[in-house]
């Protein structure tokens, strides 16, 4: 009977491991939807569409956002009423519970999970080039993906962190 508790609380574990896992991968795919999303509006609109990340002390909150006077977009002009909000901001983990925007530091990850250069937009233009830059997605068991934005086509890969490997791997 003994035996048999144990092999079941470790195959609970396993299997709980699993599905976090696939949660994160599900957010890390949801994440590069909504990029190609701005970046399919921006091309449709004739203007430009980003998406603003909040810092990491509101859990990167993420709105959309879209030019309103053909200028690029600016925090000045989103505080003017210039530049619309397209839709308002949610957390990753308000529909992936247990996945962030974050870095695994354990797996020698630090600083900024979302880097775009000097700026927290993730702009996309009418001719459907992007900001180049990456976002790193967390899942609640430590595993790290990351969902690359290429600046030329705007296009987005998800890669996971082969921990072991210290190397990441297109999913």
């Amino acid at each position: 009977m003994t035996v048999a508790v144990v092999m079941s609380t470790a195959a609970v574990a396993q299997v709980l491991s699993g599905l976090s896992r696939a949660q994160a991968r599900m957010a890390a795919r949801y994440l590069a939807a909504e990029m190609a999303s701005a970046r399919s509006r921006a091309v449709l609109s004739a203007a430009a569409v980003a998406i603003r990340f909040g810092d990491s002390a509101s859990g990167y909150e993420m709105a959309l956002f879209m030019d309103g006077n053909r200028n690029g977009l600016r925090a000045r002009e989103i505080t003017d009423g210039i530049d619309q909000l397209v839709r308002a901001g949610e957390r990753l983990s308000d529909r992936f519970p247990g996945v962030s925007v974050a870095l695994v530091p354990e797996a020698g990850l630090t600083g900024d999970a979302v880097k775009l250069g000097g700026s927290r937009f993730l702009t996309f233009t009418p001719a459907g080039t992007a900001t180049p830059g990456s976002v790193y997605v967390r899942g609640r068991d430590g595993s790290q993906y990351a969902v690359r934005i290429t600046g030329a086509t705007g296009r987005t890969r998800v890669e996971r962190l082969l921990a072991r490997r210290g190397t990441w791997s297109g999913l």
